[in-house]
């Protein structure tokens, strides 16, 4: 176990944890929400540094981050636990082992094997995703400060639920995110994450104004958050970050908890994206459907296609220093082809 940062011991041995939006106060020998920050006699410990449960070579697409060092690959990590309790979640077998059975594991991996193996596999950035980043923070900024200094970038997939402290701490070493912004209503966190709306969005303010590249995921659930209205009022919140801000709506398959809705249809998609682009974004993706016109990159001035991908590949077809082979015109993004 290593000591937590972003903390506070309070009166009869408990401390309340100030890592994320829920600021728990643990009393002694109990965990937080995420289940991987224990209260040991008035100190708090991360239960998690060090113990991957994942490390694998991804391509950066996969994050999905399409405008930033796109067609690089990125050393992915994870332990085990998360700060929220999605039903739909994909990873639920490592997000939630430790609340829902107790169970911490992984491989001891000190930090300079992780910017060592990045090196090795020639990857151009660390990413800190398939759970939750934030409640492995005291690792992931040991990993993030040595990344830096060998030349890697930083990468964080995530909820967006961490703290202002903790964000700010974070930032000098953080190159990019794409955060989950998984709902316009908060009624939806609640029910559907055991969390809240406006800290995410207080998040994705603070990224953008400390200068890290963002991009934004919203998973379509039919039924939950699917309504046109609630897409029209999210994506006119990613235009005031900046209409450059790349949004990806992905499409649900019925997985964990929530099996009672079906798979999320094409035209679904493809009417959230009509709705970014109308709301004045200039980059809208469709994701989890290969193949699909709305994965390709198109220059917002002049429309011909830059970037086509299908899946997590992609080709340059009208790219030169990051601009428009056609119109000259500048896309936005980090180290574009």
């Amino acid at each position: 176990m290593k000591e937590a940062r972003f903390y506070e011991k309070l009166e009869d041995g408990a401390v309340r944890c100030a890592l994320c939006s829920h600021r728990c106060v643990i009393k002694a020998g109990r965990t937080g929400i995420c289940g991987v920050r224990r209260n040991e006699n008035g100190t708090l410990f991360s239960l998690v540094y060090g113990r991957l449960i994942a490390a694998n070579v991804d391509p950066i697409e996969k994050k999905p981050l399409f405008h930033f060092q796109p067609g690089t690959r990125s050393y992915s990590i994870a332990t085990v636990g998360c700060n929220f309790r999605c039903l739909f979640c994909q990873n639920a077998d490592i997000s939630q082992s430790p609340r829902e059975h107790g169970t911490i594991y992984g491989r001891e991996t000190p930090p300079e094997k992780v910017v060592e193996e990045a090196l090795k596999t020639h990857c151009a950035s660390i990413s800190y995703t398939y759970t939750e980043p934030t409640i492995f923070m005291e690792y992931a900024l040991d990993v993030a400060s040595r990344a830096k200094s060998a030349g890697l970038t930083n990468v964080f997939v995530t909820n967006g639920f961490m703290s202002p402290e903790a964000l700010e701490a974070l930032a000098p070493v953080l190159d990019a995110a794409n955060v989950d912004l998984k709902s316009f209503r908060d009624r939806f966190y609640r029910d559907q994450c055991g969390a809240r709306l406006e800290p995410v969005l207080e998040s994705l303010r603070t990224l953008k104004r400390l200068g890290v590249w963002v991009e934004v995921t919203t998973l379509i659930i039919p039924g939950l958050n699917d309504d046109p209205e609630e897409l029209r009022e999210l994506a006119r919140f990613v235009v005031s970050l900046g209409p450059e801000t790349p949004w990806h709506v992905t499409r649900f398959h019925p997985t964990y908890k929530l099996t009672d809705r079906r798979a999320t249809p094409v035209e679904t998609l493809q009417k959230a994206r009509r709705i970014g682009l109308d709301a004045g974004l200039h980059y809208v993706y469709t994701g989890n459907i290969p193949g699909d016109e709305g994965e390709n990159t198109l220059c917002p001035g002049c429309k011909a296609p830059v970037l086509q991908r299908f899946g997590f590949s992609m080709r340059n077809v009208g790219l030169r220093d990051g601009h428009c082979t056609a119109c000259g015109r500048k896309i936005a993004g980090v180290d574009l082809p």
